[in-house]
């Protein structure tokens, strides 16, 4: 239950900023003016603004990720993860 609501507070906060992103860069910029390896691009304006939203969704999802990795103690981090088909350590 943990790790879906650690997913849940990733994807969720960045798919939002994702879609703020994303109207803020294109309302500047359209599709067409856009020059990506130095030429004009072929694609449509549909695969313009799918790319640019699931980048920015990228980038935003790994912010939050490192949020969260950020906000765990030590103990967490560096915590054996025992699962109950690992064979048992000897010490």
């Amino acid at each position: 239950m943990e790790q879906s609501r650690k997913l849940i507070c990733i994807l969720w906060p960045s798919f939002l900023v994702a879609c703020a992103a994303e109207a803020a860069f294109f309302t500047v910029f359209h599709p067409a003016d856009l020059h990506p390896f130095g030429g004009p691009s072929a694609a449509g304006e549909r695969l313009a603004y799918t790319i640019g939203f699931f980048a920015f969704w990228l980038f935003a999802a790994s912010a939050s990720a490192l949020t969260c990795f950020l906000q765990s103690s030590a103990a967490q981090v560096n915590a054996p993860r025992v699962t109950p088909d690992s064979p048992a350590r000897l010490r």
